[in-house]
């Protein structure tokens, strides 16, 4: 039952922010905190792919600021954060034996995080009167999440 309910909280992450979701869990697997040998998402552990989700992280972290980037709640954004949920929460049911239930609840999160973090920074952008501030406590929110969260899956 813990997978499931870190499967989702990790799809609550991606539907914030996209690539900080599968960063951290693809860290997590690289440091054996997420037992992924032998399960189909072993490729999270591999050496380069902490990496290369890290440096999407950061590229989405800088893009997020920008007053061009579209809305999380147009189709593109929202599918790209779905995918995030699934593939992070599908890494947590592998590790629990149920892949397809982890895939599930990441799916569940990611809707309830792009939908409730948009709601929450629009209201804190309303409370400080522009944008910068409320996108900063959500990366925050994010990568401390995150972190807690695949910590919690070591425990």
């Amino acid at each position: 039952m813990t997978l499931y309910v870190l499967a989702l909280l990790i799809g609550v992450i991606a539907g914030l922010r996209a690539m900080t979701a599968p960063a951290a869990v693809s860290w997590a697997a690289h440091l054996g905190w997420l037992p992924l040998a032998g399960t189909p998402m072993a490729f999270m552990g591999f050496a380069y792919t902490p990496f290369i989700f890290s440096v999407l992280a950061l590229g989405e972290f800088v893009t997020d600021q920008l007053p061009q980037t579209p809305s999380r709640k147009v189709p593109m954004q929202f599918g790209g954060r779905l995918a995030s949920g699934a593939l992070c929460g599908a890494c947590f049911g592998a590790a629990g034996g149920s892949l397809v239930g982890g895939l599930v609840a990441g799916v569940v999160g990611a809707v309830i995080g792009t939908l409730g973090g948009a709601a929450v920074r629009a209201k804190l952008a309303q409370v400080f009167g522009k944008d910068l501030p409320a996108a900063l406590i959500e990366d925050a929110v994010a990568v401390a999440g995150a972190f807690l969260i695949v910590s919690a899956a070591r425990a």
